[in-house]
């Protein structure tokens, strides 16, 4: 019986890259029923909002989604969609592997990190004011829950996973109550998982050290803005936002998508690396049980990349989205 997953194309150049995935994984021969929602700007006039609740009630269905870049219309409606979605659905784990590929443009090779970020507070939780003209200010908030749960979810990864080290990031010695509640109970939590070895980290001493010696490092957990920011650090080790892949996952549900942005700039020109997306599909099919496919999939676009021969121009190339996948699908 095919899986149903919820299928959001996004808006920019969400619905090439997002049928170039849909193809590569079909063409690996896994049976998904797809369940195809809209959501974004392109759909503000429709329903009034970028993220109507039928989508939702879709993702909430289904339990696993697979996503395209989403644009959050300027000035109105949410902050960010993607920060919505996170917190409507209780995503509290922004799931961030960096892993190199030889052919991808970089100063380092054999990269192997997981960013394990918090998704739901910290400074993202939105809770900031106007205090007068000339000043305004933001709340952060970081509770023990989130922390623990944020944590635990770091260690099982790196058990189940086969790796050897977590590190916690923070920035306790500053910032003493917030930071300083984050790192106590990662310390509490690590005390459980004698068998992974556990250290810390101050973010900006962690920053200098990923760019120095990052092949000391596995899998680090972090709050949420840190998380932001040490993501997209990892990501430009390996090559960039192009072949970052990404999950949001709750306890009940699970949110696929690249890191980058919607590139409206670029719609419809059949130009955008479709990697991120490509591999994010490859995540959610190792999420469904599907190793074997996700590991062919891998592979496959690995094989692609190395070749450096019908690839999209940033990756050295002048073929198109649709031409890229093609090329994965006959590795296939």
């Amino acid at each position: 019986m095919a899986k149903r997953v919820t299928l959001i194309p996004g808006d920019g150049v969400g619905p090439e890259i997002v049928e170039a995935c849909r193809r590569v994984i079909e063409a690996a021969g896994v049976s998904i029923d797809w369940d195809v929602q809209e959501a974004g700007a392109g759909v503000m006039e429709k329903y009034g909002t970028p993220l109507p609740t039928h989508v939702l009630d879709s993702i909430r269905a289904n339990g696993v989604a697979l996503k395209g870049p989403i644009t959050t219309p300027v000035g109105s409606g949410f902050r960010s969609i993607n920060v919505a979605l996170r917190q409507e659905l209780d995503l509290y784990v922004n799931l961030r592997p960096a892993r190199s590929m030889e052919g991808v443009r970089s100063p380092y090779r054999d990269i192997d990190l997981v960013v394990v970020r918090e998704n739901t507070e910290d400074l993202y939780a939105g809770i900031e004011r106007k205090v007068d003209e000339d000043t305004a200010e933001s709340v952060k908030l970081i509770t023990r829950r989130a922390s623990e749960r944020i944590c635990r979810f770091a260690f099982e990864y790196a058990r189940r996973e086969g790796r050897r080290k977590v590190t916690a990031v923070h920035k306790a010695n500053i910032l003493k109550f917030t930071d300083g509640l984050f790192l106590e109970t990662a310390r509490a939590v690590a005390a459980e998982y004698p068998d992974i070895e556990f250290e810390d980290r101050i973010v900006d001493n962690m920053a200098m050290q990923l760019v120095q010696k990052p092949h000391i490092y596995d899998v680090l957990v972090m709050p949420n803005l840190y998380g932001d920011i040490i993501s997209d650090l990892c990501a430009g080790l390996v090559g960039g936002l192009g072949v970052a892949p990404s999950a949001n996952i709750g306890d009940e549900i699970q949110v696929f998508e690249p890191v980058h942005g919607s590139a409206p700039k670029y719609t419809g020109m059949n130009k955008v690396n479709p990697t991120a997306q490509i591999l994010s599909g490859v995540l959610m099919l190792r999420h469904i049980g599907e190793a074997e496919a996700a590991e062919r999939i891998y592979r496959a676009v690995a094989e692609v990349i190395r070749e450096g021969k019908r690839v999209t121009y940033d990756l050295g190339g002048d073929a198109g989205t649709s031409e890229m996948a093609d090329a994965i699908i006959e590795r296939l």
